[in-house]
């Protein structure tokens, strides 16, 4: 399948997706009387502005974002940032010449906050799992004492609850990129050979997912080795593909912001019954996901599901999933590579229409060859969509 064959989305988003994510950030405000939500990590203020650059691979620059009670997004960043917010959805863009020798915008957003924290003296951040405020230590600890007589509200589920339960045009983008990724791989066993270098592989596969239209992969990491692999998130190595070698590549590629993550295993010339029996295990273990996946269960059910299968005999080896301390059976995805929540015995989070989420069983198999599956899933009104093409049962083996 190529890309002309599958139903491109439009790029961007409208005025109205902006004003619905800000607008339920604002119903949180309401309801926990907070003056205003502030926002300092790439992922969040591209949500709730549109914000989207990789400028962001510069650390130079601190960037915040602060949502009032009421009103539009307020952007409080450096000069360099100003033409392109000014297309995002925000309204007031305050400025200033950065980097700095010694305030590097803090007394900006001080300013920005002092004018907005006075009805209720209440400050929404986001300080759990999975969250990040992008500014130097020190400077956090200056804003926190600024902020001794302001109460700080942790929001850090109630955003994310925003954020896992995607719209339409979200959906829309993860499929096209999913369905992309999936034709990729479909043709990988056709050009993929002994001999070739793991690191050729590994750029082949990046130049054939852009010529099928995907924006960048940014994220590719896999192994290859005799019988198995051990490592799953090493670079590659120059080490040569060989006849009964087991690989594997997990991608994370981007269209328009969004990401896919799944990954798919390969043998080269032939398997043992050792790694065709763990990707058999591997595959039922994602099937009885599937099989529960519907609104109104929870994370932790999903890893239930997918444990019984991997470790029958109830051997749980820790917390950790498959017995490998991989720690997770998937997660959430969208506009970060993964998101929450996590599939996990401790995450109790309830699975929603409109999530989009990672099945990812993993397992230790043979002489302590580690395998891992991976696919994409929405979670639709009475059951689940399949993002990635489902893989087969089989291990492929490339001849």
């Amino acid at each position: 399948m190529i890309a002309g064959e599958i139903n491109r989305p439009q790029r961007g988003f409208t005025k109205g997706e902006f004003t619905a994510r800000c607008d339920a950030a604002q119903a949180v405000m309401a309801a926990q009387n907070l003056d205003a939500m502030l926002f300092a990590s790439e992922s969040d203020i591209r949500y709730f502005t549109g914000f989207m650059t990789q400028f962001w691979q510069s650390p130079t620059r601190p960037w915040f974002v602060v949502i009032p009670r009421e009103g539009d997004p307020i952007a409080i960043i450096p000069t360099i940032g100003v033409p392109l917010m000014r297309d995002c959805h925000v309204g007031a863009i305050h400025s200033w010449a950065s980097p700095a020798v010694t305030d590097d915008g803090i007394s900006l957003l001080k300013s920005v906050l002092d004018d907005l924290l006075i009805d209720h003296r209440r400050l929404g951040l986001l300080m759990g799992r999975e969250t990040a405020f992008r500014a130097p230590l020190g400077d956090v600890l200056d804003l926190v004492d600024s902020l001794a007589q302001i109460e700080l509200v942790d929001v850090t589920t109630d955003i994310q609850l925003i954020r896992m339960r995607k719209s339409p045009a979200e959906i829309a983008k993860t499929r096209y990129v999913c369905q992309l990724v999936s034709s990729v791989f479909a043709e990988l066993p056709n050009w993929a050979q002994a001999g070739m270098p793991l690191s050729e592989l590994f750029r082949q596969f990046k130049i054939r997912a852009l010529e099928a239209g995907i924006d960048d992969v940014s994220y590719l990491v896999g192994s290859a080795g005799p019988g198995g692999y051990f490592d799953i998130i090493a670079p590659p190595s120059e080490r040569p593909l060989a006849h009964g070698d087991i690989f594997m590549l997990d991608t994370g590629s981007l269209w328009d912001g969004y990401f896919s993550d799944f990954d798919r295993n390969f043998a080269i010339g032939s398997a043992s019954d050792d790694a065709h029996q763990a990707h058999h295990q591997l595959y039922d273990a994602t099937e009885a996901a599937l099989a529960i996946c519907k609104p109104g269960i929870r994370a932790c059910n999903l890893y239930q599901a997918m444990d019984a299968i991997l470790r029958p005999n109830g051997d749980k080896g820790g917390d950790g999933g498959g017995g490998d301390d991989v720690g997770r059976y998937g997660h959430g995805m969208g506009i970060q590579l993964t998101e929450p929540p996590s599939h996990t015995n401790w995450d109790t989070t309830e699975i929603e229409a409109g999530m989009m989420l990672t099945l990812e069983p993993s397992l230790i198999y043979g002489e302590g060859f580690l395998m891992v599956a991976e696919e994409n899933i929405l979670i639709t009104d009475n059951g689940y969509e399949m993002l990635s093409t489902r893989c087969q049962r089989d291990l492929p083996v490339i001849t």
